[in-house]
């Protein structure tokens, strides 16, 4: 073990420091009046939307009563702490971020035939917010990652419409999750941000509308299943009744069309929440199965994707499903009969990268669409063909392109819990890896879990982060804990996990304080020679899925001088070099030992922390 490196690395607070002003490409070419116009539901698109990004009033107070005048204007999504929203400034624990704008929408699209409902999305807000329409409360939630929907037509007047959000954010002085952010930045974690981070917008559906599609698929049988959910007015008689109809397309042409009709009647019980309490809910399967001559596999090589059209009454989708597998099978031409990540059923390196989705601008939130799919090209063509993304939720275009481009997704959950134990978590086991096998994930209070309702609210996070995300594709591998930050119950949750959704694999815990579950034995290795242990594995495979973490400070590409990294370089030349004999001499040998793939410290630089390959600014690429 190279001590001498492990003991750079110790993270410490460095939140007196002055980041120095960075800026994309892509941040520079921005304007004000087209924020990422692009659809921002890729997964269940319709014709039309209403976008809401762009400038809104903003004021930052001390108390949670509505503010008597706004402070100025932040662009929307951009959060108040980061340099593309105008504002520039941290959210405190203590003060409440307000925001107000006036919707385009002067009359209620529904007051005379209700033939029309407005639906408000917000695609994550960061952490617990309360929306307002025109000073009366409708809609409050928690949780900083997930998008949520209010339908407004019930609120609406026939003049002006006034929205206003009040949020608040304890980032890492209570144990919500958070990811990388802190107040105290420095090292592996870095700026918090707050408040509206995604988009912003609305669109009008017909009173029965689908509200809910994913794509179930059986690669080995050919089948499909779509899993619709739709709402429906409570009708006081039995008299309407409303197609849903489901079309495939591959290459242009139609290979699938059917249809079945649905009777909304007084005697269903509905299924309602606090924006559809007057609506039914149905829930519908349609299975079909994909014709021998128009079957197609996605893989990172064919990035294959169907078309689909979902048809519900005078209400139409357009979206897109793909065949593919992932398992852990057995070599059995292999003398030793290990257990490997298979992909389709045959086996597969996963050539992966660590994506902390950060940008200097941006923060959370990437400046436009082209440099969410820069990301992810400029990985592809380094030879990458799987993205880790780092205990993050992103916005569902950035899937979507990972999707149709073709890079294969490990998805982490986002971390919370109470303040962390780093020499319990992080220094003991990078130093005496053995003894961490031993720790035992019921020790909540060690591992920051000791708040039992911050655990239910976690487990409900991560619940609603697999049913958000289960229709993407390109996603093979859900991870709920990342070295034992707020770890807990590892094998219950891997269970629940199992049951949400079969269809992917689990890495239990990733790094260490494994607890014989899941499907991978789970290493991170930045200070040892790489190696893949000899032992009974049994069923699962062997993931190394943190390693490298080379820091190369590039002046003028850098938003700090303090370097943080695993192993220091000075040119790019050297770093370019120590790169290809990590991958050549001692990676790539592994795979004839049973390793199923790797996970390159990291994509890009992140503040102090600069071992990218792409500098923060992502204007150099320190590999070509």
């Amino acid at each position: 073990m190279n001590l001498s490196n492990a003991l750079k690395s110790i993270i410490k607070p460095h939140d007196k420091d002055t980041l120095l002003p960075l800026s994309t490409a892509f941040g520079e070419n921005l304007s004000p009046d087209n924020i990422l116009p692009e659809y921002p539901r890729p997964q269940m698109q319709r014709d039309s939307f209403i976008p809401l990004n762009g400038y809104w009033d903003y004021a930052i107070t001390q108390t949670s009563d509505f503010p008597a005048q706004y402070e100025g204007k932040i662009l929307i999504p951009f959060s108040p702490e980061c340099a593309l929203s105008g504002v520039n400034r941290q959210l405190r624990p203590s003060e409440f971020l307000w925001y107000h704008t006036c919707l385009p929408v002067t009359d209620n699209p529904a007051s005379a035939a209700r033939d029309t409902h407005l639906i408000l999305h917000f695609d994550a807000v960061d952490y617990r917010s309360e929306i307002y329409l025109n000073g009366s409360h409708i809609f409050s939630h928690k949780g900083g990652y997930l998008p949520f929907q209010v339908d407004l037509t019930d609120y609406l007047r026939n003049d002006k419409n006034e929205l206003t959000v009040l949020v608040q954010d304890t980032t890492d002085l209570e144990s919500q999750a958070r990811g990388k952010q802190s107040l105290r930045r420095g090292g592996i974690f870095y700026t918090a941000q707050s408040g509206i981070w995604q988009s912003v917008w609305l669109e009008q559906v017909p009173p029965a509308h689908i509200k809910e599609l994913w794509f179930e698929t059986d690669y080995d049988a050919r089948l499909v299943t779509a899993h619709v959910t739709a709402a429906a007015p409570h009708m006081p008689t039995i008299h309407e009744f409303s197609p849903l109809s489901l079309s495939v397309l591959a290459k242009g042409k139609e290979i699938v069309h059917q249809s079945m009709h649905y009777e909304f009647q007084d005697s269903s019980t509905p299924k309602c929440s606090q924006t559809d309490c007057q609506d039914q809910i149905f829930r519908a399967r349609l299975s079909f199965t994909i014709p021998e001559d128009a079957f197609y596999s996605w893989s990172p090589e064919e990035p294959f994707l169907y078309d689909v059209h979902v048809t519900f009454g005078k209400d139409t989708v357009q979206s897109y499903f793909a065949m593919r597998i992932f398992t852990i099978e057995k070599l059995h031409e292999s003398r030793t009969d290990i257990p490997v990540f298979c992909l389709n059923h045959k086996p597969y390196f996963l050539m992966g990268v660590l994506d902390q989705g950060y940008w200097p601008d941006g923060l959370y939130t990437a400046p436009s669409d082209e440099a969410l799919i820069y990301d992810i090209t400029a990985m592809k063509s380094l030879g990458f063909n799987m993205l880790r993304k780092h205990i993050k939720v992103e916005s569902a275009r950035w899937y979507y392109h990972c999707d149709r481009l073709g890079m294969i997704v490990c998805q982490d959950m986002v971390n919370g819990g109470s303040c962390y134990h780093m020499p319990v978590i992080s220094y003991l086991p990078t130093l005496f890896p053995k003894l961490s096998a031993h720790l035992k994930d019921s020790h909540y209070a060690m591992l920051s879990r000791k708040d039992k309702a911050a655990r239910v609210q976690w487990e409900k996070e991560c619940a609603e982060t697999i049913d958000y995300l289960k229709f993407f594709p390109s996603i093979a591998i859900w991870v709920p804990f990342n070295e034992g930050w707020g770890q807990f119950d590892t094998a219950r949750i891997t269970d629940m996990i199992r049951e949400k959704d079969p269809s992917r694999l689990i890495d239990s815990a990733s790094g260490w304080f494994d607890q014989n579950c899941g499907d991978f034995i789970s290493v991170h290795n930045y200070f040892r020679p790489l190696s893949v242990p000899v032992k009974t594995w049994g069923s699962r495979a062997f993931l190394l899925s943190e390693y490298g973490g080379f820091a190369c400070h590039i002046k003028e590409h850098a938003s700090v001088d303090r370097i943080f990294g695993y192993k220091r370089y000075d040119t790019l030349t050297d770093f370019r070099r120590a790169y290809h004999e990590l991958i050549e001499k001692s990676l790539l040998p592994l795979k004839e030992q049973g390793l199923s793939g790797a996970v390159f410290t990291q994509l890009s630089d992140v503040e102090e922390e600069v071992n990218g390959i792409l500098t923060y600014d992502r204007k150099v690429n320190k590999l070509e």
